[in-house]
């Protein structure tokens, strides 16, 4: 008996039993579109994540206010502004690896246009922030630097702030107020999304720093201090090194001594972004190995229904062996209907499994990434399966004695 022969043989044995041998993949099938869409999920929610992160900016360290100690009592992160926009001036000045600095005050307000009001946040900026943040604008202009030295009263503005507060209508050249004080948009800012902390970029406005004085920051204008600052780091620098000068700078400037703790933080995006990742890959591979359980067990029914064939088989066995058939061409007969079954129900679970990621990938808007490998990986897979749990099976029927097999009933 050929390969062919076998081939067809076991295609004609699984015919027969339609509804067993469609019981018997559904394991098969179920665990291989498991294994696809998991895989599938995690390379998009992976790509997502990294996505989000680089909408921050490329080339990015964060520079925040840290932990500082009153009358004994350490308070939190940002708690007192411990940063000013003469750090900023430092940092690009002094270390040549920094391409730009962009001190910023951030903060939540109402803001009013046409009647209707919305609570956005406000981030007070200069000239650098936008080209730290790789952030154009879809219409209109930037600030000048006029405008920025003398806190002129116009804004950027993000889409989603846009839409809430001006629907369809054109918002270049509208008027809204922040408290009692107006401001007329001048630039529309491009999509940004969502970031890697779970808030959307779009819900923005942004105004120049000096214009805080005007929204009751009196104070912090006078000291010149921000609440934060982005260093972008140009091209082909270390972001590490980088941000070892950065502290050094900073520890010197703030007159720390050595046994004085940080009162800022400076956050590496690179490493955000392999503590993400690291992060979704474990999840992705936890899942998949709880989808690998869903083969395991295919495999234990394809083992099942193969033992049930043999006993159902017996005086077939037995005739084909006393006419000359051999003990390996049993063996090789029962293993391809075996391998057969599982790639059958290997290529369906491949169907399933980019059918489940799509709508996964629609629902939760993730794009949908599905290696070829990976299915190549899941077929080769569910074909090896046959090959592992179709082995006793095959190997008890090469086994039986044909006079035994003969008189079996």
């Amino acid at each position: 008996m050929t390969n062919f022969d076998a081939i067809f043989s076991a295609l004609d044995a699984l015919r027969l039993h339609k509804l067993r041998s469609s019981l018997t993949m559904l394991g098969v099938i179920i665990g291989v579109a498991a294994v696809i869409a998991m895989m599938a999920v995690g390379a998009g929610a992976l790509e997502q994540v990294l996505a989000q992160i680089r909408s921050l900016g490329s080339n990015l360290l964060i520079v925040s206010s840290g932990n500082v100690t009153q009358a004994g009592v350490r308070l939190g992160a940002g708690a007192s502004p411990t940063l000013s926009d003469e750090d900023a001036l430092a940092i690009v000045s002094d270390i040549s690896a920094v391409q730009v600095t962009a001190p910023f005050i951030s903060g939540k307000h109402q803001v009013v246009a046409s009647g209707i009001n919305w609570a956005t946040i406000i981030n007070m900026i200069d000239l650098g922030y936008l080209e730290a943040r790789d952030w154009a604008l879809e219409q209109g202009r930037i600030f000048e630097p006029e405008e920025l030295t003398s806190g002129a009263q116009v804004a950027l503005l993000g889409q989603t702030t846009a839409t809430k507060l001006f629907s369809d209508v054109d918002p270049i050249g509208q008027v809204l107020r922040v408290g009692r004080v107006p401001f007329q948009i001048i630039g529309l800012l491009t999509k940004k999304g969502q970031s890697a902390f779970g808030q959307d970029q779009d819900d923005v406005l942004l105004i120049p720093l000096v214009t805080s004085q005007r929204l009751g920051s009196r104070n912090q204008v006078k000291s010149r201090s921000v609440g934060g600052i982005y260093v972008k780091v140009r091209e082909g620098e270390s972001l590490s090194d980088v941000q070892e000068e950065v502290t050094s700078l900073l520890r010197q400037r703030h007159r720390l001594q050595a046994f004085q703790d940080d009162d800022f933080s400076v956050s590496n995006l690179a490493d955000l972004t392999k503590v993400k990742a690291e992060s979704v890959s474990t999840l992705s591979l936890l899942l998949a190995a709880v989808a690998g359980v869903s083969l395991v067990v295919g495999g234990i029914g394809i083992m099942n229904i193969m033992l049930v064939n043999v006993t159902e088989r017996t005086r077939e066995i037995g005739i084909r062996l006393a006419i000359g058939a051999r003990g390996f061409d049993i063996m090789r007969q029962f293993l391809l209907e075996a391998v057969t079954l599982t790639i059958i129900g290997g290529t369906i679970g491949v169907l399933g499994g980019l059918g489940v990621s799509y709508a996964i990938s629609q629902i939760a808007d993730w794009p949908l990434l599905v290696e070829p490998s990976s299915v190549a990986l899941a077929v080769l897979v569910s074909g090896l399966i046959g090959v592992f749990f179709g082995w006793y099976p095959a190997r008890r029927a090469s086994r039986l004695d044909p006079i035994d097999a003969l008189r079996h009933s």
